[in-house]
């Protein structure tokens, strides 16, 4: 993605040699000390290594209790993040995902577990992206590159009522950070139902300078009907209009007429994944119990990125179709986890919503 120096890698520099030192932290080296892994005597495989002892996958996992937080990386820069995998038990909403950059006491990333992967509905759904792949059964993997000048300090908090596991692996460098690299920051909302007449909010109050790198949504209909006439808008500095507007809900997901390829548009959706945008799943309703349309989509601006020099609000209309091909205004249920990079210090996210109104009911 970026330079030589060993930050990022894509094919076209794969074979540059660099300076930079490739570190990992697992369940198997918690803090990813050269020479340090496979260590343990104790852990979540010590019962079934019993036999072949030490070295032979003794601690793969850690139990992360009811209401507690687990530093899953604490980590002295300079480097940056390339890939983390994870695979969390449990309700992947009542997981949280916090992200702190150099010594900060403010979360840059704060979201359930299952957004920030795309799979916000708690169902697995295959999702192949760039920055973000899904894979069965429950393989959470984000590629996005996340640099870093003095620390990074990753947690996972527990806010259920029950033990969770979690499986996990944060692959790293060490190596210099340009002084034009930005700051990774993720950011999720949800509004239900999104009172009438309102325009959902993706994200607002950014301030700083950087780019804005995508979307993921997760779009509950409480409407029979199509859901997705509403336009995108980017407003930034200080747009009283934006200055980016789009032309409906699955034209920026890059789709077309409903997701429906059926000439009447009857048919029913197709969900499709591909490297820079989806509309990777969806859930129908099947019996009494499950009555609602359940759908999960994403859109990354690696290509064409937002971007902005003081402040950034980025909106999306929900609007179906009412009587006599009049627009209907929504109260659908959405949720959403906003991407960008910035400079720092950021402006304070808002509060994340309390578990009750995290779940999915």
């Amino acid at each position: 993605m970026t330079s030589f120096n060993g930050l990022g890698m894509h094919l076209g520099n794969l074979s540059r040699l660099s300076d930079a030192k490739s570190r990992s932290i697992s369940a198997e080296n918690f803090d990813g000390a050269k020479g340090r892994g496979g260590m343990a005597n104790e852990g979540a495989g010590s019962v079934a290594a019993r036999d072949l002892g030490h070295g032979w996958k003794v601690s793969p996992s850690v139990r992360i209790a009811a209401g507690a937080t687990f530093t899953v990386a604490d980590i002295d820069g300079p480097g940056a993040i390339q890939q983390i995998w994870l695979t969390p038990t449990g309700n992947w909403r009542f997981s949280i995902l916090r992200i702190y950059w150099d010594g900060s006491d403010q979360p840059s990333v704060e979201c359930p577990v299952g957004d920030f992967f795309g799979v916000g509905w708690g169902e697995y759904a295959q999702l192949t992206s760039l920055p973000i792949c899904v894979n069965p059964g429950s393989a959470f993997n984000s590629y996005w590159e996340m640099p870093f000048r003095a620390h990074c300090r990753i947690t996972m908090t527990n806010i259920a009522e029950e033990e969770m596991t979690l499986y996990y692996q944060v692959n790293y460098t060490l190596t210099a950070v340009p002084a034009d690299a930005a700051y990774f920051h993720a950011q999720f909302r949800r509004t239900n139902p999104l009172p009438y007449k309102d325009v959902y909010t993706i994200v607002d109050g950014i301030k700083g300078r950087g780019h804005y790198v995508g979307a993921y949504m997760a779009w509950g209909t409480n409407n029979n009907g199509w859901w997705g006439e509403g336009e995108i808008k980017f407003y930034m500095d200080g747009d009283e209009y934006p200055t980016i507007c789009g032309t409906g809900t699955e034209d920026y997901f890059c789709g077309s007429y409903n997701f429906d390829p059926s000439p009447r548009h009857n048919e029913g959706y197709v969900a499709y994944t591909t490297p820079y945008a989806g509309f990777h799943q969806v859930i129908r309703p099947d019996n009494d119990y499950r009555s609602q349309l359940r759908m999960g989509m994403y859109r990354w601006h690696i290509m064409d990125p937002i971007r902005f020099d003081k402040d950034l609000r980025v909106t999306m209309q929900a609007l179906g179709w009412g009587y006599n091909r009049r627009y209907l205004p929504l109260q659908d249920d959405i949720a959403s986890v906003a991407y960008w990079y910035q400079t720092l210090p950021a402006a304070p996210f808002p509060p994340l919503p309390e578990r009750d109104q995290l779940m999915i009911i």
